[in-house]
């Protein structure tokens, strides 16, 4: 009937057509439209599908214009459902206008700070100016249908007097989202694990791990997905759904709200530490969704878990071969600034000369080779080679103890052989002693 109407058939025709029985008791065809409208509009809020409630709301006049969008909302809320509430929601989504602007006025803007911060006593609603009974009520009734947004808001009071975010060596979870209880938690009798809950897995899975570096970029990433499940979804890790992993890589790209997650950097053990020092590139993305999945792969295989909520989860330009990550690079402009600079530290900052020539060094040869400092500091006079053609290599044990040859191009070559003179060492490779740190040790600093 709404469908013929919109297609421009008389409101009487249109009812009489597909609703005859509606009609008669002196109910009019116009009536019957706006009852079938108002329906209509009672789902769309439902469904809390704003961009549908305007559409259907427009004024009569004119309506075969709206025609195809209201055909195509009619489709879609055939099988709308209303959403699952989120502790991280705002109120707006879920209270009227009214008890909204009370609440904000009052500093509650999520239904977390809702269940956190009102006690839960008889007229509570007195100590928030403005509310009334009437709203306490709703919001009363609200709680009573979703009770598991009460227990989640618990996961919340994770740090105590220091906020909702601390480390991984201080975080403390409530019983409610530790795992213990997984949704997705396999039969603890084939479980190869001790572990009791996600917290202990996780480090068991991190003590595998030999490389200090490696245990804190793994630690890194399994410390942001816990803190991120417990806080923004209210869930352990190993509850996690697929749906909650493509929301955690919309995350990872703007972690948000940032005054929750995003600081400068500062030591793990101050109040003002935070996960994130801004937002991520499409390729840190990707690396923090493979160890993440790798987790979850070592745990499915453990028989902790049942599935890895992160299979087949792609990164959009997160494999790009022929684009250097450069976020963390500097300009031509700032690099020979740098230099500049170390090219005067004796004088400017009073560093000593065999300080300032070791810093000069590591620019250059670090410049020239793009080796890590894992790799700089290990490496000896020994462990050069020049071939037959006269070029000259490094031997290197890389990432995952990988050996490799890095060639030292003239940048390179040029900055070493003018360092080694420096410490008054011999720049002839013959008359070498291979067990020669390439970086010479100070003795104390600048």
């Amino acid at each position: 009937m709404l469908r013929a109407w919109y297609a421009g058939v008389p409101v009487r025709q249109a009812v009489a057509r597909y609703l005859p029985a509606a009609l008669g008791d002196g109910k009019s065809a116009r009536g019957v439209l706006g009852r079938v409208r108002g329906k209509l509009l009672e789902v769309a809020r439902a469904a809390h599908r704003g961009d549908l409630v305007t559409l259907l709301t427009h004024p009569a006049a004119g309506r075969e214009q709206y025609a195809k969008g209201v055909a195509q909302a009619i489709d879609a809320l055939r099988t709308a459902r209303a959403p699952e509430p989120q502790i991280a929601d705002d109120i707006a989504q879920w209270f009227s206008p009214r008890a909204m602007r009370v609440l904000h006025a009052y500093g509650i803007t999520t239904l977390a700070d809702l269940t956190v911060r009102i006690p839960r006593r008889r007229q509570w609603w007195k100590a928030v100016p403005g509310l009334g009974m009437a709203s306490a009520r709703s919001i009363e009734a609200f709680f009573a249908a979703w009770p598991a947004l009460t227990d989640r808001a618990r996961a919340l009071v994770v740090a105590g007097q220091r906020g909702d975010i601390v480390p991984w060596e201080t975080l403390k979870l409530p019983h409610e989202v530790d795992g213990s209880a997984g949704t997705f938690r396999a039969p603890a009798a084939t479980c190869t694990l001790d572990a009791p809950n996600d917290y202990e897995a996780v480090q068991t899975w991190l003590s595998l791990h030999e490389s200090p570096a490696t245990q804190r970029t793994y630690r890194k990433e399994a410390e942001r997905l816990i803190l991120w499940a417990i806080v923004e979804r209210g869930r352990a890790l190993s509850s996690l759904t697929t749906e909650d992993a493509i929301a955690y890589r919309t995350f990872l790209r703007h972690p948000s709200p940032r005054g929750r997650w995003i600081g400068p950097v500062r030591p793990r053990t101050s109040p003002d530490w935070r996960p994130f020092n801004g937002s991520l590139s499409a390729r840190s993305v990707a690396h923090a969704l493979s160890i993440l999945g790798a987790l979850f792969r070592w745990l499915v295989e453990q028989r902790y878990v049942l599935a890895n909520p992160f299979a087949g989860i792609r990164v959009r330009g997160g494999k790009t071969a022929s684009a250097l990550d450069a976020s963390r690079a500097f300009t031509d402009g700032e690099w020979a600034l740098v230099r500049t600079m170390a090219d005067g530290v004796e004088w400017s900052h009073g560093w000593t000369v065999p300080a300032a020539q070791r810093l000069r060094f590591l620019l250059d040869f670090g410049f020239a080779t793009g080796l890590r400092a894992s790799e700089l500091v290990g490496a000896t006079l020994g462990h050069v080679e020049t071939d037959a053609r006269g070029e000259h290599w490094l031997r290197v044990t890389g990432k995952g103890g990988k050996l490799a040859r890095v060639a030292l191009p003239p940048l390179a070559w040029d900055a070493l052989t003018r360092y080694l003179a420096g410490r008054q060492l011999p720049t002839s490779t013959a008359r070498w002693r291979p067990d020669t740190p390439v970086i010479g040790s100070l003795g104390r600093g600048p």
